[in-house]
């Protein structure tokens, strides 16, 4: 799924003026890392979607695929007949989703049209069962009550505290939502603002947190993050600006459900740090407690397994 996006990235942005595409990459980037919400669109017209697409979709899929693939793991019997991705844009979360379970029928709401119309034609002959609908974001929002799950990815820093309240709220009516937002400070404590309001309706947390209960960090003093590694294609690298063939985005996220579904034990909520003869596990735990594990060793086959831990798994494996 990964290539075909790359493929389908490639040709709608083959002959895109660079400059033009630069341009607009300088502004989006200063609005994603910026502090104000707004009530529009983001992407006003097709130079703007073309070069998000081009800087955003590779890294926002792998997000939350990686999101998606926590979730799945803690449902393994089960998968989404019908899928909503609010405020999806050109549909990074809904290739995401495709490459997770296979035959959920999708339907992409956002307010931006040029952002459904390049995500239609991204998704042409690809992604076959997908509805495009263009929709505002905030009060009023309301999704199919036989929804099986709702996406909302890196969307809910660009709303108003009401609207990202309006929009939680109506994802809450879903068997399953997953939230992805930024790996900053600011985008985890919207995804904690919004997993008290989706615990607050009901459903349960499953993933990253082993439990539904506060959050046991510290605001201020440290963030609940994750991250992807993105591969990047020539023209990816020429749009971002750089050189490596790779770059790691990092997210934060919160996936709860209504089904039947125990989360992990314990996660691994930092790098696993390798030394000689252990392996120091900094680990979210059940009992609502941040700690961290030293394994060595003569803890035989656990300490082969944390060898090959990695940072957002489950632990134990």
């Amino acid at each position: 799924m990964h290539d075909e996006l790359r493929a389908a990235l490639a040709g709608l942005l083959d002959g895109l003026p660079p400059k033009q595409a630069a341009q607009a990459v300088e502004r989006l980037i200063a609005n994603y890392r910026g502090r104000t919400p707004t009530d529009a669109p983001v992407l006003r017209d097709r130079g703007d979607v073309a070069a998000y697409a081009a800087y955003r979709m590779p890294a926002t899929f792998e997000a939350v695929r990686a999101a998606l693939t926590a979730f799945a793991a803690r449902v393994p019997d089960w998968s989404p007949a019908t899928h909503v991705d609010v405020g999806g844009g050109t549909g990074a979360a809904t290739w995401a989703t495709a490459a997770t379970w296979d035959g959920p029928r999708s339907t992409v709401l956002d307010w931006a049209q040029p952002a459904l119309d390049l995500g239609r034609e991204l998704a042409a002959g690809i992604l076959p069962d997908v509805t495009w609908r263009r929709q505002s974001l905030g009060e009023g929002l309301a999704l199919p009550e036989d929804t099986d799950l709702v996406t909302v990815s890196y969307v809910l820093g660009e709303l108003r505290p009401e609207d990202r309240r309006a929009v939680v709220g109506a994802a809450a009516a879903a068997r399953s939502v997953v939230l992805i937002e930024p790996g900053t400070p600011e985008g985890y404590l919207r995804i904690r603002e919004a997993r008290e309001q989706l615990v607050a309706a009901g459903l349960r947390v499953v993933a990253p947190c082993p439990h539904s209960a506060a959050c046991p960090i510290v605001p201020g003093e440290d963030w609940c993050h994750f991250s992807a590694r993105v591969s990047r294609s020539s023209l990816h690298r020429q749009v971002k600006g750089g050189s490596l063939a790779y770059e790691d985005e990092k997210f934060s996220y919160v996936a709860a459900t209504r089904l039947p579904a125990e989360p992990a034990a314990a996660r691994v909520v930092r790098r696993p740090q390798i030394r000689k003869g252990q392996v120091l596990l900094d680990l979210c735990t059940a009992d609502d407690a941040l700690r961290r594990d030293t394994v060595t060793k003569r803890h035989g086959a656990a300490y082969r397994e944390a060898r090959d831990a990695a940072w957002g798994d489950a632990w134990p494996h």
